[in-house]
């Protein structure tokens, strides 16, 4: 997982939205995405075609597809990584309609947390950020707790404590936008289970607006407030998650996660 300072597009006729109540009540930080008529091609191959989403502010979306339907590369997209080939998004602030969206107002995290490894972990928590905002570094450590390990060097961690690492580098610079791609693939089971507890948490603490992608349907189902399938470059379906948080794997969830996997498999 990684973290980056991310650009903005421009752009509006959107998919359905998900209902209000099921958003964060706590997003006072979160920031609107509309996506419109979004396509993306590589020479003759078409990627993303004709798309159309609206995220909420404070929502918490998860993107779920084979691989190569596209997931990564809309997250690329609207982090400015890459340049879509047709349509628009446009991002509205929740604090105020007038008041926009910059490139510090996102941050990315990847699968790998690719810190520094001549720098200590608080160094990097610390990246990008002015010297009068170091706090906010100490303050995400203690968070995601390591703050005894401060001091120490990337290659003195385990592969979940990088991972925490790279997440409170991510929020120390209090982004309206996350983005997650796959940043919980590579480590064991109980490391991912703590990682979604501790991420969940964070995003009802803080309130920005979340987009997970992942193959792992149980997490998409563990996190989301909302899980879209793509396949072929479009939303195929969608399914909005009104399970009471902090979710338990009941019945209720043991249903919706065959349903969101059975539609994977039928694409």
């Amino acid at each position: 997982m990684t973290d980056l300072s991310l650009g903005r597009h421009a752009g509006g006729n959107t998919a359905p939205t998900a209902p209000a109540a099921d958003i964060n009540p706590h997003a006072v930080l979160g920031a609107e995405i509309i996506i419109e008529q979004l396509h993306k091609f590589y020479g003759s191959v078409k990627v993303l075609e004709d798309l159309d989403l609206h995220i909420q502010p404070g929502e918490f979306l998860a993107i779920v597809g084979r691989s190569g339907c596209g997931k990564s590369t809309l997250l690329r997209l609207i982090a400015d990584l890459e340049k879509q080939s047709y349509g628009e998004i446009k991002f509205k602030s929740a604090r105020h309609i007038r008041e926009g969206i910059s490139a510090d107002d996102i941050r990315v995290m990847f699968q790998d947390p690719r810190l520094l490894p001549w720098r200590s972990i608080e160094q990097n928590v610390q990246l990008g950020l002015p010297k009068d905002a170091h706090g906010n570094a100490s303050a995400m450590l203690e968070k995601v707790g390591l703050k005894e390990k401060a001091g120490l060097w990337p290659s003195q961690l385990s592969g979940g404590q990088r991972q925490r690492t790279a997440l409170a580098r991510a929020l120390s610079h209090k982004p309206r936008i996350l983005l997650l791609d796959e940043p919980l693939g590579a480590l064991d089971a109980l490391t991912r289970l703590d990682m979604q507890n501790l991420i969940e948490k964070l995003w009802t603490e803080q309130g920005f607006t979340a987009i997970l992608v992942t193959h792992d349907v149980s997490e998409a189902v563990q996190l989301a407030d909302r899980i879209i399938l793509l396949d072929k470059g479009h939303i195929a379906q969608q399914f909005d998650v009104k399970l009471p948080r902090p979710r338990k794997k009941n019945i209720d969830f043991s249903e919706l996660e065959q349903r969101v996997l059975n539609a994977v498999l039928a694409t």
